[in-house]
């Protein structure tokens, strides 16, 4: 069964960037992708800030009351090699998309280009099989020492793209431990959730398999698999590694159907495409005991309130219009 039209396939990499280098890690999506697209893939998903990299074991200089001058200089180098959008980069992974004929999800490192041109966020960027920029989702709530490096996404960023498939959409990490965004996305009617995330312990396979069952939908856990000797040497905190494991992050990417099944077993310590085919029937079977948003709610005893407002800390008021009392 592939991409019937009551299925599709979906691809999930499980790899390490080329850590701390834009270009090169671009060219590593480039060629998985179009392996993915080889075998049949029509949606291709990366994990939590492939691009340039989830800096694990870093923390650019940090304790509480000062920084370094070297953790400046590698907050500098992971801030030259992020993505802005829109920008040569997305434009490049557009390219990708249109040339596999896949929906491509891309978890970056992105730059503001909007308000201050410094910013950091870990976002998740959505890619048509056109080459079209669909989308993109800021994690809402880094988590402990990330807040160091990245600010916080607002409701704006809660993405969900339409597909042939039904609709798709993800939260980062430990944003799928926020039961209220969850929420959020099961009332836009994903069916098609992805998770990428920088957790490989067990228990995260417990959080996605309730989710799914949760969700009534099909979720796809994307991790990377790292090692200590895939750093760059020359970091200028380098030394800040010594007392970390050679494996730095073990992967546990995953596919997981509607009612919890595994449809793709966690993989772990290597490098691996994982390929599955949905059955998109299954989303309906689910929901027939159980349908979060539908005859399983009460919003008569239960109701959230989602603020999709963009936030801009600057209003600005037109003199030419503003009443004489304005000031």
């Amino acid at each position: 069964m592939s991409n019937s039209p009551g299925s599709v396939r979906v691809a999930v990499v499980q790899a390490a960037p080329v850590i701390m280098d834009r270009a090169a890690t671009i060219a590593k999506v480039a060629d998985l992708t179009a392996q993915a697209a080889a075998g049949g893939a029509k949606i291709v998903v990366f994990p939590e800030t492939f691009i340039p990299c989830y800096p694990r074991g870093l923390n650019f200089g940090a304790i509480i009351g000062s920084r370094s001058d070297a953790g400046r200089k590698d907050f500098w180098r992971f801030s030259e090699n992020a993505v802005t959008v829109p920008g040569e980069a997305a434009s490049l992974l557009g390219e990708i998309a249109r040339k596999a004929g896949v929906f491509l999800v891309v978890g970056v490192v992105e730059r503001d280009a909007e308000y201050s041109a410094s910013t950091l966020y870990n976002t998740t960027l959505y890619f048509g099989p056109d080459g079209s920029y669909r989308g993109k989702h800021r994690k809402l709530k880094p988590t402990a020492s990330e807040r160091l490096i990245w600010g916080e996404g607002d409701g704006s960023t809660l993405t969900v793209v339409d597909t042939p498939y039904g609709k798709m959409g993800d939260l980062i990490c430990w944003e799928n431990y926020m039961p209220l965004a969850r929420v959020a996305l099961y009332a836009k009617g994903v069916t098609i959730y992805l998770a990428p995330t920088a957790d490989s312990r067990e228990s995260w396979q417990s959080t996605l398999r309730h989710i799914a069952m949760e969700g009534r939908c099909f979720v796809l856990g994307c991790n990377q698999f790292v090692t200590k000797d895939m750093y760059p040497t020359d970091l200028a905190c380098y030394d800040e590694l010594a007392g970390a494991p050679q494996v730095m992050c073990r992967g546990g990417s995953t596919i997981i159907g509607p009612l919890g099944q595994y449809i793709a077993e966690p993989v772990f310590d290597r490098e691996e495409l994982l390929v599955a085919d949905l059955d998109l029937s299954l989303i309906q079977q689910s929901r027939y005991d159980f349908d979060v948003m539908g005859h399983y709610a009460r919003p008569d005893v239960f109701k959230l309130l989602v603020n999709e407002e963009k936030k801009n800390g600057v209003a600005w008021i037109d003199p030419g219009k503003r009443p004489a009392d304005a000031w």
